[in-house]
């Protein structure tokens, strides 16, 4: 699985650890996270993120 790259604070999201604090689980690629999921650094939303 791919890793995506926060353009605005750089924040790699990497699937095989997810984002526990938020309640997104290892092994959940960025495509599968929800419409409503956001950066968990600065805040802004999936559109913002890029492959990495």
């Amino acid at each position: 699985m791919e890793k995506y790259i926060c353009t605005v604070c750089e924040y790699v999201y990497d699937p095989a650890v997810g984002d526990p604090d938020n309640g997104i689980a290892p092994g959940t690629s960025f495509e599968d996270l929800p419409d409503t999921w956001t950066c968990p650094e600065c805040g802004v939303g999936k559109d913002m993120f890029e492959p990495a």
